[in-house]
């Protein structure tokens, strides 16, 4: 089957479903077209996951959160329902099981995208496959042996799929907070090789870290901001919003018994090597806490706000451990952060810089036109691929697409 197409999204997570809300608004007739599911991607998360920002903060074009818990957390399953229902109400057709193999120039312009279902030709396409695409192994990884039951973030699902014996957390963001917190209280044995992650308290003055955060640039700032380019590979900020949200760091790992340890250096056929690098790694996350602080009082400053009360971090030198035996272990979860995957399956020489990033004016590439991104993490800035800030580069994006056609955008 050959499909002529003006305009095609690919993937119906957030920025996907936002991005065919606001093309749909500007009468630009597109097809959307989503490899599994609308919100498939939230579905495959563990089954104790929940976001990390409060509910309110979904705020995606025409799909706000009107439940009557806005401070709590949505689910894997709510935020999942909530795309599904999204969907279903958008004007466009949005195809399901139909993942885009191949995406190349076509020879008289535009772009030829192979599908399980055959060919569609399309003269401007949307590339919103989310920011979450590979997950990343670091490569000591490769070292640990082969009989080891080894498990990315993706294919974790809860402690009980796990077999016996003490669990390796490669990686110390979020999501590897999160793991090794469920895994800790499900009474394993639990050992952490610690990358570089920022730590702030869930809660202060009153108010949640991401209330706080929104009256500074935090959430504004663009990749020109940063240290450098590589930075927007960085860790978030170790919270938590399982059970009504918590503070989860270093420390409350430490508190229930998670072994802390340095990066992963390597494996041999009986022993895990962890570097002897954890409190270099323990001060550059309590140095990033007092970056946040600062950030937040500075805010106050602008906005006339009382700044909280937050004191300097606590004196804190756990026990290292730089040697696991691999005999005592049952599984490793590699939780290293994600990298994308638009270079696999994107064939125009060029598409993205050194992080594997687009390069791109305004979202739309530099090297290929009428070829568009949204959903990529600091696309335009930090929120670009938020649920609360997903939606402003929806729009952008939707009018440029519009403007491109001859349409008002």
């Amino acid at each position: 089957m050959h499909e002529e197409i003006d305009v095609v999204v690919i993937g119906a997570g957030q920025a996907g479903l936002a991005t065919s809300h606001e093309l749909g608004l500007r009468g630009v007739e597109h097809v959307v077209l989503e490899a599994e599911s609308p919100g498939s991607s939230w579905a495959h998360r563990w089954d104790s996951f929940t976001l990390v920002g409060p509910n309110h903060l979904v705020l995606l074009p025409g799909a706000p959160y009107e439940g009557d818990d806005p401070d709590g957390f949505l689910s894997r399953e709510q935020i999942t329902h909530h795309l599904e229902a999204y969907a279903a109400r958008l004007s466009a057709e949005v195809r399901h099981d139909t993942p885009v193999r191949a995406l190349r120039p076509g020879r008289a312009g535009g772009y030829d995208l192979e599908t399980d279902h055959g060919r569609v030709h399309s003269r401007v396409v949307v590339v919103a496959t989310g920011a979450y695409q590979r997950p990343h192994h670091p490569a000591a990884v490769q070292s640990l042996p082969a009989g080891l039951a080894c498990l990315d973030v993706s294919q974790y699902r809860n402690p009980a799929g796990l077999p016996d014996g003490a669990v390796l957390i490669v990686g110390s963001g979020q999501s590897a907070c999160q793991i090794a917190e469920e895994l800790a209280l499900g009474g394993r044995d639990v050992v952490m090789a610690c990358g570089r992650a920022p730590w702030f308290p869930r809660r202060t003055g009153g108010r949640d870290i991401f209330e706080w955060l929104l009256d500074t640039p935090f959430f504004d700032h663009q990749v020109s901001d940063l240290a450098t380019p590589a930075a927007r590979l960085g860790a978030n900020p170790q919270v938590s919003g399982r059970d009504g949200g918590h503070d989860l760091s270093f420390r409350t790992l430490d508190a229930l018994g998670v072994r802390l340890g340095g990066h992963l250096v390597g494996s041999d056929d009986a022993t895990v090597q962890l570097a002897a690098d954890l409190q270099t790694t323990l001060a550059a996350s309590d140095a990033a806490h007092d970056w946040l602080r600062d950030l937040i009082v500075a805010g106050c400053e602008r906005t006339g706000q009382a700044p909280p009360d937050v004191p300097d971090p606590a004196p804190f030198a756990p026990a290292t451990v730089e040697t696991v035996r691999v005999r005592d272990i049952g599984a490793v979860v590699v939780a290293a952060g994600f990298r994308s995957r638009y270079a696999e399956w994107i064939e125009v020489p060029g598409l993205v810089d050194e992080q594997g990033f687009p390069r791109h004016d305004d979202g739309e590439s530099t090297v290929a036109p009428d070829l568009h991104f949204v959903g990529v993490h600091f696309l335009r800035n930090r929120r670009s691929a938020l649920l609360f800030g997903v939606g402003d580069d929806a729009r952008a994006t939707a009018s440029r697409v519009a403007g491109r056609l001859g349409l008002t955008a």
